[in-house]
């Protein structure tokens, strides 16, 4: 079974479980730089968790495409 977007069902659970885990790694990033006290960390943290909200945004959009 494909989706409108061409992606199967594996793919999507694929997706899902990438998006699950980005947001898993977002929620600790964002905890543990609240404990972190070496700011070059802390940048490299900050960095990281504005890349991965992106890339979780990309990932809704992907996901809300394929199960219109």
């Amino acid at each position: 079974m494909n989706t409108p977007t061409g992606l199967g069902a594996h793919e999507l659970l694929d997706l899902h479980e990438i998006l699950m885990f980005k947001n898993t790694c977002v929620t600790k990033a964002k905890t543990m730089q609240m404990l972190v006290s070496d700011q070059e960390l802390k940048n490299i943290m900050n960095t990281d968790v504005t890349n991965s909200v992106t890339a979780i945004q990309e990932l809704q959009s992907i996901l809300s495409n394929a199960v219109k």
